[in-house]
């Protein structure tokens, strides 16, 4: 199975071909089988390398691609158990996202153009994390940033959709110029871009040794590739085109914070383990940064009226556990995450779309209300991903998110803890939060949206339905010794060797508080929603000074507006006037000019007169012989 390992990513490229080119003249039926198929197909052959890898490392090579110099990269594929985890969350993951999508998506026009699109997003996922080297991991990484543009301005005749897909563009591109100047240091200091799978954690194949370059060279390139890492996966301080990117339909917005894009920067990173081993200070930044961003996001999901909002502020925090696990040393933690993460986020977005859809495109949860019994079956997965991303057993993210503060407690210490706590606590009071607006009460919508209710079709239930399953019964791939001896499996699979030493008792007593302070932050949220019937004010100005600022989000936008944006257009428009116009353009056209000088000049020597003609052939020859005997 290993050996036609390159068909995973060939699949879905195949599919975005087919659909692309035929467009409006296949039947929808017919792309949805082709859409989805072809990623079943991968999902298939991914189990298929899954079950046969056993734990090694394979690299499958294709043709050598780059050749100048020293520099040769192989377009090839590396199959290792890291790699083996995210195909099957791409691929498992997405094939339910496009099962979901042939219902959510039934009646739009452009129903060809976002499979196609979907298609091409999962290629190029795939090979991001399949390359074997940085350079191939780049492409991917690339494809993706050109693919959640795509989508997320799927609907372009919006405006405000189509400037949210440009900020994502944008800012993305600001943390990939970073991970480029980090691959260009990585080949510059290392004689490699490499990966070699022949060492533990996926080490670098290089013509020098990690241990004789320079610290602060190391650090650099850790940072640069954090850089990078912040910007696809929304880290402070570019984090804030994903809230946005809800602009896209709402299987766009599950695989973006689910399956894909955003998951790009904790595999590089992850990948990159032994390098960032080297880089203490770097591995330090990242776990600061990411329990920053997990308490600041979650801060700000305290007061949004947003269905899809909530959920993505939600994911820039859970990212900034992510984050905070790898700055630790919880390579195995984080990724563990990222699993669990994929079950219950893209069931809190397919269910928060399957509300969208019985509301009739209603997305402010202030406008909602009484849901349960209109629509049971997105009422109980909904309730299920809530649970499991608040970090209750023993559900899926309660064993995730306790190992990663359990490491934070050992490693980070108390008050990275403390702040993993904070956010564990705001995570459970603002996803109840807007569970008890959307389902519980009375039914606050108009008449028409209350006689309009009903539960979505079973293409979009049946995934709804497995993703909560899993996210029942994800965690149990990590259960830590404490419960059961040696039962750790990812931890096993993995190998990263990131061993937790923490006593049973420590561990037990931090699981304790964890619960304890989740399910405070749930009955508080019972007691304040259900209760006491308390609802979010309608107009802004009702809100304190402190709640206000948390409403705005802090005014980041504004910020980065005022002091980046209006400056550099200011610049420009100096420059424009002043340096554009009166030299560039002046040079150039002023070349141009000539030009038309000398040719309106020259022209007159043809006139098409023979007279002429011989008169000039005269003179010359009589200016050759003077000019000869001179």
């Amino acid at each position: 199975m290993i050996q036609y390992s390159w068909l995973i990513p060939l699949l879905p490229l195949i599919g975005f071909a087919i659909i692309g080119l035929g467009g409006k003249k296949l039947s929808k039926g017919l792309i949805g089988m082709i859409g989805c198929g072809t990623v079943l197909a991968a999902f298939a052959l991914s189990v298929g390398v899954f079950l046969q890898l056993d734990g090694k490392a394979h690299t499958v090579t294709l043709f050598n691609w780059i050749a100048a110099g020293d520099l040769s990269i192989d377009f090839s594929f590396l199959l290792d158990p890291l790699t083996s985890v995210f195909l099957l969350i791409i691929t498992g993951v997405g094939f339910l996202i496009h099962v979901y999508s042939t219902g959510y998506m039934h009646d739009d026009d452009g129903f060809h153009r976002f499979f196609a699109y979907l298609n091409l997003f999962v290629f190029f996922m795939l090979l991001l994390v399949m390359g074997s080297n940085y350079v191939i991991m780049f492409v991917g990484w690339e494809g993706v940033g050109l693919c959640s543009y795509l989508l997320i301005g799927f609907w372009f005749k919006n405006t405000e959709y189509n400037n949210a897909a440009k900020k994502a563009f944008v800012m993305n591109r600001i943390g990939d110029l970073g991970f480029l100047l980090g691959i260009i240091l990585i080949f510059v200091t290392l004689g490699s871009v490499s990966f070699d799978p022949s060492q533990s954690g996926n080490a670098f194949s290089m013509a020098r040794g990690l241990g004789h370059a320079n610290h602060a060279t190391m650090e650099l390139i850790a940072i640069l590739l954090f850089i990078g890492a912040c910007g696809k996966s929304a880290q402070i301080p570019l984090y804030t085109w994903l809230p946005d990117a809800m602009a896209g339909p709402t299987p766009v917005s599950a695989l973006i914070h689910a399956a894909t894009m955003v998951t790009a920067g904790i595999y590089m990173i992850a990948r990159s383990q032994v390098l960032f081993s080297f880089a203490p200070g770097a591995m330090e930044i990242i776990a600061i940064v990411g329990a920053i961003t997990a308490v600041f996001a979650a801060t700000i999901g305290l007061l949004q009226n947003d269905i899809k909002k909530v959920l993505a502020y939600s994911t820039v925090s859970q990212l900034g556990y992510m984050f905070l696990g790898l700055g630790v040393g919880a390579t195995t933690g984080a990724v563990f995450h990222v699993t669990t993460h994929a079950f219950f986020k893209a069931l809190l977005f397919l269910a928060a779309g399957s509300v969208i859809h019985a509301m009739s495109g209603e997305q402010d949860i202030r406008r909602m209300g009484g849901l349960k019994k209109k629509i049971p079956i997105t009422h109980l997965t909904f309730l299920i991903g809530t649970i499991a991303i608040a970090g209750i057993p023993p559900l899926a993210g309660f064993f995730s998110k306790d190992e990663i503060l359990a490491y934070t407690f050992e490693n980070g210490g108390s008050v990275l803890w403390l702040l993993g706590i904070i956010g564990s606590a705001l995570t459970a009071f603002y996803m109840f939060r807007l569970y008890f607006l959307t389902f519980r009460g009375e039914f606050r919508g108009t008449e028409e949206q209350k006689h309009h209710l009903h539960e979505s079709p079973k293409s979009m239930t049946i995934p709804l339905v497995v993703l909560a399953i899993l996210s029942v019964v994800g965690g149990f791939i990590g259960i830590p010794g404490v419960f059961m001896h040696d039962a750790h499996w990812l931890h096993h699979y993995l190998g990263f060797g990131d061993i937790l030493t923490l006593s049973h008792d420590t561990e037990l007593m931090l699981m304790g508080v964890a619960v304890l302070v989740a399910g405070a932050a749930i009955y508080s949220a019972w007691r304040t929603y259900v209760k006491e019937e308390t609802l979010p004010v309608e107009d802004e100005k009702e809100l304190s000074k402190t709640e206000r600022l948390i409403f705005n989000k802090y005014y980041v936008d504004e910020l980065y507006d005022t002091l980046i944006r209006k400056p550099l257009d200011w610049i420009s428009d100096k420059a424009y006037k002043f340096i554009e116009l009166p030299i560039i353009d002046g040079v150039v056209n002023g070349v141009g000019s000539g030009v038309r000088w000398v040719a309106s000049v020259g022209r007159h020597a043809q006139s098409g007169n023979v007279s002429y003609y011989l008169l000039a052939m005269v003179l010359g020859a009589v200016v050759i012989v003077l000019v000869k005997l001179w």
